[in-house]
């Protein structure tokens, strides 16, 4: 079984039309623009806060730093007109996640600690302060045991990519080759299989997974970003092994493939074999869409075959965001367009994309209040509904900053 029918749901058939997106965008814009208090504050999803006292979130991945982002990317793409400065809101948003962290404790993370929030700051703003404290941050954070993206080397590593390729400074290809070193000394043989995991410390278990959230796709997703830097003999051995692990663990059904959560002990609840961005295809997808196409045949079909997967379970019940959402599931259709050039697939992602715009339209029905975020709400949709009009491929927050 590569997918549980009832996560999810059949594409609502809406035929696409770009401006009727276009215009959609403009109103997700003007919503983030009125909902902003006096503060420079967001109002926090039942849905993220988790029965957890209403508090506004700072972070990249949940809070304001990713919805400042979002919103001068659609002012820049000339998607939105703003009245609110991203730039000046972004160092409030910094110095409020000192004081009252995301996740209870002010952590490096990429995607809900300091890195992911310096790295806007400096895109808006070119603070050189950030910019040393991010070096500062990513050089301390490569021993990290968790070893996957939500919180250690895999994930901050990227910010490292980010600042080499804005400024040019050496200093950031040898901190990103520095981090390298860290994924290639615990990229080991794993006791369950014929392949190199790495293994996760992660919430009390030790686990070895494979989704881009927390596991096999999001290490590897730095690495062949930044594959270009390393010597041709580790680039080599690194798309071989990326290879041969993906084809070791996928699941097949037909033209369909699908990946299990990890290999070996599970953690405890998170055995189930899901379709969305942190857990399954589309986390594979879009961490390896920087996979040389024409060098493996047999990573070029995966690919492919995990597209009629995302397609064939449909949209996600469980809402419309990036993480664990429609949009995020989408965003595989549009790496298949970028590497292979079929239109199937850009026409996919807008089917996806005019879908994800229903179940918004429900959700704010149903709670009254907008989901201001990028990973799990209504920034990362408006991105998303952009590059759908562009038919370009860069998932928010992480390919493009």
């Amino acid at each position: 079984m590569l997918f549980e029918a009832d996560r999810h749901e059949a594409p609502s058939g809406a035929p696409w039309e770009a401006q009727v997106v276009a215009r959609a965008i403009r109103g997700l814009g003007d919503d983030f623009e009125s909902a902003l208090d006096a503060g420079g504050h967001w109002p926090a999803h039942a849905l993220d806060l988790e029965g957890e006292q209403a508090r506004p979130f700072h972070s990249l991945y949940l809070g304001a730093a990713g919805v400042l982002w979002a919103l001068w990317h659609l002012e820049r793409a000339g998607a939105v007109e703003l009245r609110i400065a991203p730039d000046a809101l972004i160092r409030r948003a910094y110095d409020d996640y000192l004081a009252a962290p995301d996740t209870g404790a002010v952590v490096p993370s990429y995607y809900l600690g300091e890195v992911g929030i310096l790295l806007v700051r400096w895109r808006l703003t070119g603070d050189a302060a950030a910019a040393e404290r991010l070096y500062t941050l990513i050089r301390d954070n490569i021993p990290n045991p968790t070893n996957e993206a939500l919180w250690a080397a895999p994930g901050t590593m990227v910010g490292a990519l980010h600042m080499l390729e804005w400024t040019g400074d050496e200093r950031w290809r040898s901190l990103f080759l520095d981090n390298v070193e860290q994924l290639w000394k615990t990229w080991l043989p794993s006791p369950y299989l014929d392949g190199h995991l790495w293994t996760q410390d992660l919430y009390g278990s030790i686990v070895q997974l494979l989704g881009a959230g927390h596991g096999y796709a999001g290490n590897v997703y730095p690495l062949l970003r930044g594959a270009a830097l390393m010597p041709a003999e580790r680039r080599d051995a690194l798309l071989q092994r990326c290879a041969d692990l993906l084809g070791r663990t996928a699941l097949r059904d037909g033209d369909g493939v699908n990946w299990p959560p990890g290999v070996g002990p599970t953690r405890p609840g998170r055995a189930s074999v899901l379709v969305q961005w942190c857990h399954g295809a589309p986390g594979i997808v879009t961490a390896t869409a920087d996979f040389p196409r024409g060098v493996s045949a047999a990573m070029d079909r995966l690919l492919l075959d995990a597209g009629a997967t995302i397609w064939r379970a449909g949209p996600l019940v469980k809402g419309y965001g990036l993480c664990h959402g429609t949009a995020g599931n989408g965003y595989a259709f549009l790496k298949l367009y970028r590497r292979t050039g079929d239109a199937n697939w850009l026409a996919r992602a807008r089917a996806f994309a005019m879908h994800a715009l229903g179940q918004r339209e429900r959700m704010r029905a149903r709670y009254g209040v907008g989901r201001y975020s990028l990973w799990t709400g209504d920034a990362g949709l408006a991105v998303y509904l952009q590059d759908c009009i562009d038919g370009t491929d860069r998932m928010p927050g992480l390919d493009r900053l």
